[in-house]
């Protein structure tokens, strides 16, 4: 049944954030029912490539979840709504702020008719401040919260993360933390209440140390200067055969046995100076000696000293890769048509409740015929329902 058996989710969030958090909380047993435009679909599910008719973005980030297809702007769709909050009491919205209450479905509405409603909000600048209504994407709440500000080159400025920090760190995880903790309150009061997750809050909540040092009156972080961001031989370097190999050990155990092992032992003493000039010199030191040999060769060198170099590897390695393997980190979903499809587990193991791989992400109004039956329509108010596009069945 998994952990959270029990919680049943209202998810009207489109894109990453918020169906990336409704899927962690899937994947532990909550029951999530999309609600989903039947006129505009969600991006998601034209993102290539296919699995028969369905994305396979929207079968992996959208699994274990049902579909109801419904026109949020129809005068009827409000009354729908109302009879699943008669059994769904959690609900994440994705819109900016005030879209949902004009709809007739925001916190101080729906709580009228579900006094114990959770009702999470994600947006980019947060339901106040002067940005509430200002459009964005994940790249500008890194820049906006200062954490892109010291996460690059000095010679190239900031980077481009290979994955949305402030979508899913941000965004999907922290949603995740303030509806369980949301639901722990509401167990032990009997009260729901409105989160508000911002983006951008949350980007800057993961400045951590860094955040705290400067704030306490400390250097102003930086491009390519700092401990972790380049300033130190801490950092990736080539090999002989274009791969990157990922250097990280701070610790005098560490890099004293990697230096010794790559007949640098004269900078086994140095290499705590954290003199910009001298770590300079240390890294070009590096540089030089990582590209006279191979990936293969460097890891068959170090694999049997504790030195923090491992090879920065592609997804497909990672999917080979004894590590992930044994740690159960893909699983094989039936996609329908008597094929299956790899995917990326839950990163929660837990040795009484695991998470568990019900279905694939399903097309958009999959379930719309199911839900509205349950909700007590016939047949023909059902059909009535989808010649007037209020609902729609997928196709």
């Amino acid at each position: 049944m998994g952990p959270l058996a029990g919680l049943k989710i209202l998810d009207f969030s489109t894109l990453l954030p918020g169906p990336y958090a409704s899927q962690i909380l899937a994947d532990l047993g909550a029951t999530v029912l999309r609600i989903e435009s039947p006129t505009r679909p969600d991006l998601v599910h034209a993102l290539p490539p296919f699995i028969g008719r369905a994305s396979s973005a929207n079968a992996s980030l959208n699994r274990n979840k049902r579909s109801l297809a419904l026109n949020l702007k129809h005068p009827l769709a409000s009354r729908i709504i109302e009879r699943l909050l008669e059994d769904y009491d959690i609900v994440i919205e994705q819109f900016r702020p005030g879209v949902m209450s004009r709809l007739g479905l925001g916190y101080d509405q729906l709580k009228h008719f579900r006094p114990d409603i959770i009702y999470c909000s994600i947006t980019g600048y947060g339901q106040t401040g002067p940005m509430k209504d200002r459009a964005g994407h994940d790249i500008n709440y890194l820049a906006v919260s200062g954490l892109a500000s010291y996460s690059g080159r000095s010679d190239t400025g900031p980077v481009l993360s290979g994955t949305q920090i402030a979508d899913i760190a941000g965004g999907s995880h922290h949603a995740v933390m303030g509806i369980l903790a949301a639901v722990i309150h509401r167990t032990a009061s009997g009260s729901g209440q409105h989160i508000d997750i911002s983006m951008t809050d949350a980007a800057l909540s993961l400045t951590t140390i860094v955040g705290a040092t400067a704030l306490a009156g400390g250097k102003t972080p930086e491009l390519g200067t700092e401990m972790l961001n380049g300033g130190i031989f801490y950092d990736y370097y080539r090999t002989a055969d274009g791969r990157y190999l990922s250097v990280g050990g701070l610790e005098p155990q560490f890099y004293s046995a990697m230096l010794e092992l790559m007949d640098l032992d004269e900078w086994i003493p140095r290499a705590s100076d954290y003199n910009p000039q001298n770590q300079a010199r240390l890294k070009a030191a590096l540089k030089t000696a990582f590209a006279g040999k191979s990936a293969g060769e460097w890891l068959e060198l170090f694999a049997c000293a504790d030195v923090c170099v491992e090879l920065v590897q592609t997804i497909d390695e990672a999917r080979r890769s004894e590590l992930f393997l044994q740690r159960g980190m893909f699983v094989e979903l039936p996609t329908g048509n008597g094929n299956s499809v790899t995917q990326v587990a839950s990163a929660i193991a837990m040795s009484e409740t695991p998470a568990s791989y019900r279905s694939i992400g399903p097309l958009p109004g999959r379930d719309s015929k199911l839900v509205l039956s349950e909700l007590g329509y016939s047949d023909q108010e059902i059909a009535a329902m989808i010649a007037d596009g209020l609902t729609a069945e997928a196709q």
